[in-house]
């Protein structure tokens, strides 16, 4: 699981190199909107498989969603 997570931060990396600034600014507004959604379903969704089925994400995109949002202390 570390193995891919790092590679995901290459190829984010790598992503922010050729895209257009445009792309990255709409890119990180649908990531605030997702964010702030994950945010109000978090107390009604508290695990990543109901998280999931409530935003429409991954259970693994939930999971990555969810620890992020922990980490920066938006949700517990």
């Amino acid at each position: 699981m570390c193995q891919s997570l790092v590679d995901k931060v290459a190829q984010s990396k790598q992503l922010m190199a050729v895209a257009h600034p445009e792309i990255l600014e709409l890119f990180e507004n649908w990531l605030e909107e997702l964010e702030d959604e994950v945010i109000r379903q978090a107390g009604s969704a508290p695990g990543p498989e109901s998280l999931a089925r409530a935003t429409g994400l991954s259970r693994s995109g939930a999971t990555f969603i969810l620890a992020k949002l922990r980490r920066e202390g938006r949700i517990r």
